[in-house]
């Protein structure tokens, strides 16, 4: 499977276009934050300073079932504190900070959508079915991050942090800009950490995380849980269970992505072996190519043989007819003589002449 054709892109084409990923991204945190900035009553009266007023949702359920369990202490935010300035550009700049956090969580869908659409043509096939929902279940795992972060850690978190005293002749003045650092700090660290789930699940697809990696690193994840939600809560196990119980939650779902993804993996491996194994069968199985190739080089030899067995024949057959011809020809030279008549030339002596008879004279 080849890759988009954006990966053939040079390193220049690249930067062109992941510019325009961020400019885009950019355009809808600004767009977003000026409508925040506009409604600052909204974003100020009725969701950023709601977490310390006795009428915010999470502090009247609380005290609702603090009634009913008779727990007093996980009653909280029933005394509301004031918040103060000591820069004369405080609140200015703490609304113009306000308005940006509001545009990134808000657009925090979008900014991952460009973010996702710059990587995928990068991706095989086989990756892109696999990451397939990446943009809908980080988008969703951050929201309730943001949603949990805000709903029940920063009531805890303005109620431990406002009313906790280390003397009574020390009084507690909290100032605009800490309160907006604690809760804004508090919210997206909580949308950061709903994405634990998606993060191994990446990890166990590079093999870098696996379900017994998690399990053996339980107690001390536990350990730091609880540490934190005993820091962020009031002095009392129900609200630290709370804030606890959640992030337990997130791990042990964790230990399961990974043991799908391991599993899956393992499973994938097995196909391949097995069908290695079976095209190798196969392979041994077939008559033709295993047996041709070791009779060729037989017949290649029969052939060859056989005309060195002729020409050990014929040189016998040629000499025995060399030795006839031989043979024959002095048996026909004796006869062949008698009847030549040499003595008819002229200057010649005939053989038939005896020695007894006259010579004529001259």
């Amino acid at each position: 499977m080849s890759k988009n054709t954006e990966g053939e892109m040079s390193f220049l084409e690249h930067l062109e276009v992941m510019r325009w990923h961020l400019l885009r991204s950019i355009l809808a945190i600004v767009i977003l934050a000026l409508v925040a900035f506009v409604f600052k009553d909204i974003v100020f009266d009725k969701i950023l300073l709601a977490p310390k007023e006795p009428s915010f949702p999470t502090n009247r359920w609380l005290c609702h079932l603090g009634d009913i369990l008779g727990l007093e202490r996980i009653c909280i935010n029933q005394d509301p504190f004031q918040l103060q300035t000591v820069k004369m550009a405080e609140q200015f700049s703490m609304h113009i900070m306000v308005s940006l956090v509001a545009g990134v969580v808000v657009a925090f869908p979008y900014i991952f959508w460009e973010f996702w659409r710059f990587i995928v043509p990068a991706l095989y096939d086989k990756e892109r079915n696999t990451a397939r929902g990446a943009v809908f279940f980080t988008s969703l795992l951050f929201i309730l991050g943001v949603l949990f972060g805000y709903y029940i850690i920063a009531p805890l978190s303005v109620n431990f942090l406002g009313n906790y005293k280390v003397s009574e002749s020390v009084i507690s003045a909290p100032t605009l800009r800490s309160y907006v650092s604690t809760i804004t700090s508090v919210v997206l660290a909580a949308g950061v950490v709903f994405q634990l789930p998606i993060l191994v699940y990446f990890l166990s697809k590079i093999g870098l995380v696996t379900p017994g990696f998690l399990k053996k690193y339980r107690r001390h994840s536990l350990v730091v849980i609880v540490t934190l939600s005993a820091i962020i809560t009031p002095p009392d196990v129900f609200s630290q269970i709370l804030v606890a119980l959640p992030l337990m939650v997130l791990y042990e779902i964790g230990i399961l992505i990974s043991r799908r993804i391991v599993k899956e993996k393992k499973a994938e491996e097995d196909a391949r072996s097995r069908s290695y194994r079976t095209r190798k069968k196969k392979t041994a199985e077939k008559p033709e190519p295993g047996e041709s190739t070791p009779q060729e080089p037989e017949t290649e030899k029969s052939t060859s043989e056989e005309p060195e067995t002729e020409e050990t024949v014929e040189p016998s057959v040629d000499s025995q007819t060399k030795e006839e011809v031989t043979s024959k020809k002095p048996r026909k030279r004796p006869a062949s003589k008698p009847d030549t008549d040499k003595g008819d030339e002229p200057g010649q002596e005939g053989p038939g002449l005896k020695d007894d008879e006259p010579k004529p004279s001259e």
